[in-house]
């Protein structure tokens, strides 16, 4: 395998003004439009404090390559993503660092689906990028950036239509925007539902003051705390690009982002046409596929991360993906994760069923995942994974981006070597939690020992 020097799993990311700098994104700009062969690009940031300066430089990098830029200022991630797909442009470019604290930022590449380019293909940005082969416009063919006013209606139009009509009833909806750029779209979302939206964290603001971006249960404790008393239907709360959406029932509680995927699956295939695949990453929860199996879907499993998903999707014609952080992909709207749209279905849902989202949840399977992790040397990484794949099984194996088995009593365990760290990460579901903990545990102590052996071994 190639090693990745810039791209990690979800674009470039770093801190500002040391890992990444203006010139690195000026480089980097310059290899991307080279990349796409001076073609339109649309190109937006989110509300980060060094989202100007970013997009006046991405923006020029772009466009001494021979790129025609569309400078879509402020805007989500799925908003410049749909625009990508629905203008038709080659290609998009994101300044964001999605749900990293305030410090950090990052770029994101898309292709001319709106999706993120696959990894073989963000590795020829990075080898232009380190060769320095650029091309370079003549002075001439030099395109002033068009600045983009109207980001947003075809945008709404897309998820008002594939809503398919106005839900039963109106809703109250409490949306969290994390002081990102979602406050420019969601509560305009629930609005046009025929909701009534209240809005907490919705000053545009890069510190981030109200919250960190990423929407867990610790960063969302305020809002869990005041939304009982707002007397709404639901809470929805987003990061700071606005692609993911985790999702309060009526009485605070943070929803499981597998819970409320469950549920957009089951109502997908219930009431949906087309493709009955669901495409959803190796760490899911097995309540997705229950739900699939149910009401006859099928689910197809992809390696950790939203490119993943995404792709998949494209490659199999499938309409719909999901995440358990959260993202939801629908391809008919557009093929990525959109905290936008996967607002509006669960609000359909809500409102269709009559019943509350905390019932909703509690009527699905019980399940519970227990993660781990143990230390692990990079050089024994491949040697462990291998030691693993050998370790007797009764059920089902999935070798796909670490090793995923299935074990009596509905219950598996996933353990993928991190990409990032020198650890060994292990995920567990099962019925009950005890049976979780109990099965983490047993293969931690054999990952230990397969480890301690591998160390031996090498020393000898």
């Amino acid at each position: 395998m190639v090693e990745r020097k810039l791209f990690g799993t979800n674009g470039v990311r770093g801190i500002v003004n040391k890992q990444l700098t203006p010139e690195m994104m000026l480089k980097l700009s310059m290899a991307t439009g080279t990349y796409f062969r001076g073609t339109d690009l649309t190109v937006g940031c989110d509300g980060r404090v060094s989202g100007p300066l970013f997009l006046g430089t991405v923006c020029a990098g772009l466009a001494s390559v021979g790129c025609q830029v569309w400078n879509l200022g402020l805007i989500t991630t799925p908003a410049l993503q749909f625009l990508t797909k629905s203008c038709k442009m080659k290609g998009g470019v994101m300044i964001t660092a999605s749900h990293n604290p305030p410090e950090y930022n990052g770029m994101k590449v898309m292709g001319n689906h709106g999706v993120e380019l696959p990894h073989e293909e963000e590795l020829r940005i990075e080898r232009i990028y380190f060769k320095e082969k650029w091309s370079r416009a003549e002075w001439n063919r030099v395109k002033e950036p068009l600045l983009v006013s109207e980001k947003f209606g075809g945008y709404f139009d897309s998820i008002m239509h594939n809503m398919g009509g106005p839900p039963r009833r109106n809703l109250k909806v409490l949306v969290d925007a994390a002081n990102g750029v979602s406050a420019l779209s969601t509560p305009t979302i629930v609005e046009k539902l025929g909701g009534k939206a209240s809005l907490v964290n919705g000053e545009i603001d890069g510190t981030f003051p109200g919250r960190l971006p990423e929407p867990n249960a610790y960063n969302l404790r305020h809002t869990s705390r005041i939304l009982p008393n707002l007397h709404v239907d639901f809470g929805v709360a987003h990061d700071g690009d606005g692609d993911r959406a985790v999702f309060l029932d009526e009485r605070g509680s943070v929803c499981w982002g597998d819970h409320t995927f469950a549920l957009v699956v089951r109502d997908f295939l219930e009431h949906g046409s087309g493709s009955r695949k669901v495409v959803t990453p190796i760490s899911s929860s097995q309540i997705i596929e229950m739900m699939a199996e149910q009401y006859g879907g099928e689910v197809i499993y992809t390696a950790v991360g939203s490119v993943f998903v995404s792709n998949v999707m494209l490659k199999l014609n499938a309409m719909l993906g999901g995440e358990d952080n959260g993202g939801v992909f629908y391809s008919p709207h557009v093929p990525a994760r959109d905290g936008g749209i996967t607002t509006a279905m669960i609000y359909r849902i809500i409102s269709e069923s009559r019943s509350p989202l905390s019932k909703l949840v509690a009527d699905l399977p019980r399940s519970y995942i227990v993660k781990d992790k143990i230390p692990c040397p990079d050089a024994l990484k491949a040697r462990v994974a291998e030691s693993i794949r050998n370790l007797p099984n009764r059920g089902k194996v999935l070798n796909l981006d670490g090793i995923k088995m299935w074990l009596p009593s509905h219950s598996w365990i996933l353990i993928r070597p991190s990409g990032t760290e020198p650890i060994v990460r292990i995920s567990v579901e099962a019925p009950t939690k005890g049976r979780a903990l109990k099965i983490a545990n047993e293969y931690k102590s054999k990952l230990s020992r397969i480890i301690r052996d591998s160390k031996r071994h090498v020393v000898q």
